[in-house]
């Protein structure tokens, strides 16, 4: 599974020089055009999930363990918590994006029937395992509700009612530029919150502000230590992100307002990592001050995280459910609701009993990549060397997704 997965990693990194090499200049222009800000807000609450919360604060005790765990001596334990979530493993995203809003539309590859299922056996799975991170982390940011540890009835309702709540707003694409917005707001504005919380109390605790944003620049001084896997929790970290990239890239596509590409490429890497680097190092301050986070703060994260569930699912069920054609104008609101909702519960569960790991997602992705490039090199290699740019029928018109359900 490494070399796999090293060999997955290496192809993308390629891909992506050889797509600034040929069309880094093209405009990137999706079916459904949206102006930049909201694209980046679409991009950063589609492309993440409640890991993005839930994860730090019990991660970084594991990172500073270098007796333990001797392969992150080279870095700090916040600059190793930001190499697993922030800048170059963007570039995944931006390779699936660019692929399917230029290069899919000439080569149909995805539109082939047990390519078509597999693209949505990953979508469906990977909707599922968002929904199970939750489901298990809630016991350790609400020990009130249990012992701390188990997974109680209460916890199994909450996941439930964000699946829910994301397949009923997945019935309207309309819903996807007012939650990821919403949702964006709503991070800053916990960010914010456990600012204040960690950072009211004098120069010193600036100053350790300021110090562990300056930390992550330790990440960038060692970049290269993070393009292949370190450890095998590094290895989950990285399949994970594949699992992620061919799904948020089909849906991510639509959206992309006319940028260049070596400007979707950087919007990519940059802005989602800022608030990202913000997040982490207040985090950080927490966990090295010692600073609890019971009560109003860990309800706070974990409503922040349950929206962020919502808005990742939402896209996802809007996704798989339309290139199945399961639709609600097909089936019915009701029969749409109940299909999503029940199908999702019930695969959920699954990962609840560790019957399906996303690491097999993650490599069925790569899987897909290789034969991809191999199916373009052996059939299409003319038609795509002849791309200039977005189809011609994709037109910058930012009113369109107003008159779309």
């Amino acid at each position: 599974m490494t070399i796999w997965l090293s060999a997955g990693i290496i192809f993308t990194l390629l891909a992506v020089i050889a797509i600034l090499f040929k069309w880094g200049n093209v405009r990137v222009v999706g079916v459904t055009p949206v102006r930049t800000f909201t694209f980046i807000a679409i991009l950063f609450t589609s492309g993440l999930d409640v890991g993005l919360i839930m994860f730090p604060l019990t991660e970084f005790a594991g990172y500073a363990d270098i007796k333990a765990s001797p392969e992150y001596a080279f870095a700090n334990p916040l600059a190793i918590e930001f190499g697993y979530w922030g800048f170059l493993i963007w570039g995944f995203y931006f390779l699936t994006c660019f692929y399917f809003c230029v290069i899919e539309p000439k080569v149909k590859f995805f539109e082939i029937p047990w390519v078509k299922f597999i693209n949505n056996v990953v979508i469906i799975g990977t909707c599922a395992f968002t929904a199970y991170l939750l489901l298990t982390n809630l016991p350790w940011y609400l020990p009130d509700f249990g012992d701390g540890s188990s997974v109680i009835p209460v916890f199994y309702l909450i996941v439930l009612a964000a699946i829910a709540f994301a397949a009923y707003s997945s019935t309207d694409i309309k819903y996807v530029r007012i939650l990821s917005i919403s949702t964006t707001w709503m991070f800053l504005a916990l960010i914010a919150f456990m600012w204040a919380g960690a950072f009211v109390f004098g120069d010193s605790e600036l100053s350790a502000f300021s110090n562990n944003l300056g930390a992550i620049g330790t990440y960038f001084a060692n970049i290269n230590e993070f393009v292949l896997p370190l450890n095998d929790y590094h290895e989950f970290y990285l399949f994970w992100w594949f699992a992620w990239s061919i799904m948020i890239g089909q849906f991510t596509a639509r959206f992309v307002g006319g940028l260049r590409t070596y400007q979707v490429l950087a919007a990519m890497l940059i802005f989602p990592s800022i608030p990202i680097a913000i997040w982490f190092s207040v985090l950080y301050h927490y966990h090295e001050a010692g600073i609890p986070t019971e009560g109003i703060k860990n309800f706070a994260m974990v409503f922040v995280g349950i929206i962020f569930v919502i808005n990742s699912l939402d896209s996802l069920i809007r996704l798989y459910t339309d290139n199945l054609n399961l639709t609600v104008k097909r089936l019915g609101k009701f029969k749409y609701l109940t299909m999503n909702i029940v199908a999702l519960s019930l695969l959920t569960l699954l990962f609840k009993l560790e019957f399906l790991q996303i690491q097999w997602v993650g490599a069925l992705v790569i899987t897909l990549f290789f034969i991809c490039i191999a199916y373009i090199g052996y059939n299409k290699l003319k038609t795509v060397n002849d791309i200039i740019g977005s189809p011609k029928a994709n037109e910058i018109d930012y009113t369109k997704i107003e008159n779309m359900s």
